[in-house]
């Protein structure tokens, strides 16, 4: 391949210009176009029925001693800050 001759010094290349502008002679008055969604808008039966009730969380906890390593359901507390004890080996722990 033959070689670039070496530019001169003093001159630079001259940048273009570009126009960012939209043609507006190009777009017709009555255009036919109109913006419509990819899915139908009719609103019709859901798939959620509103009468049934939620599930509730459970109100029991399982829980394992520290000491004894045996499993305890015990009631959900109410409070943030609760202890239990073991029926086993009857060691309390503190959590919240």
């Amino acid at each position: 391949m033959a070689r670039k001759p070496p530019m001169k010094k003093g001159k630079k290349k001259r940048k273009r210009k570009m126009r960012l502008k939209l043609k507006s002679s190009k777009i017709q008055e009555t255009d036919s176009y109109s913006e419509s969604l990819g899915w139908s808008t009719d609103v019709g039966r859901t798939l959620t029925d509103q009468n049934t009730p939620k599930s509730r969380e459970p109100e029991t906890i399982k829980h394992q001693c520290k000491m004894c390593g045996s499993m305890m359901v015990t009631r959900k507390p109410k409070a943030s800050k609760y202890s239990i004890t073991c029926p086993h080996c009857e060691s309390e722990e503190q959590f919240g």
